[in-house]
């Protein structure tokens, strides 16, 4: 029987986590300049979506070691901070996100599951809750995401996701014009940190679906 693995499409037609090579196949097919890579557990699938495929192109495990110098360089977490994450059964599939503080990992909020959303829908709307929770508290700390695609989202303003809208998941769309919503409406000071996954392990917030 064949072993289990995951597909990471970093460049293709639609770029995701997929749990067959037909799948990840039709993404690549014909696209030019296509980036993918296979790994044997979602998590591992997850974190190396969630960071860059330089990093992870030639490699046999999908990991990247560093240095001793590497991460000094990088330090240690910024303590006063809360971090944010999510997770999705499937893709799409029921999602779900949370923000904790990131040093005793206690739950500060919390919402989900929804219907038929995506990893990056949550970590989207995880970033975007996480930074009105922070203003409404007057807090000074920041926010940590271990996910460059909704950093990047949030910079913009806007959700980037190609999720197509259906009844099942017509809440969760309502709640993504909300987030946007506020981002147009809102302006906050609060930094946005990439978590240091490699340095640091897995960012507090994670729901630990390994």
């Amino acid at each position: 029987m064949a072993k289990k693995k995951f597909y990471v499409v970093w460049k293709g037609k639609h770029p995701g986590i997929f749990e067959t090579w037909a799948d990840c196949k039709a993404q690549i097919g014909g696209f030019k300049g296509a980036q993918y890579k296979s790994f044997p557990t979602f998590a591992e699938a997850k974190k190396a979506y969630n960071g860059n495929y330089s990093d992870y192109k030639g490699t046999s495990k999908g990991k990247s070691e560093l240095s001793p110098q590497e991460l000094l360089k990088i330090g240690d977490p910024n303590y006063n901070s809360i971090a944010v994450d999510a997770a999705s059964s499937g893709n799409p599939g029921k999602m779900e996100y949370r923000g904790v503080d990131t040093k005793t990992k206690k739950t500060l909020f919390h919402q989900g599951p929804f219907e038929q959303g995506t990893n990056n829908v949550g970590e989207f709307l995880a970033l975007v809750h996480g930074l009105a929770f922070l203003k409404q508290k007057k807090s000074d700390r920041i926010i940590y995401s271990d996910s460059r695609i909704a950093i990047g989202w949030v910079r913009k303003g806007k959700c980037g996701t190609k999720l197509d809208r259906t009844v099942k998941n017509a809440p969760l769309f309502e709640l993504i014009q909300r987030a946007e919503d506020w981002l147009k409406k809102n302006r906050y000071t609060t930094p946005i940190v990439k978590w240091e996954t490699k340095a640091w392990g897995e960012i507090p917030a994670d729901f630990g679906r390994k």
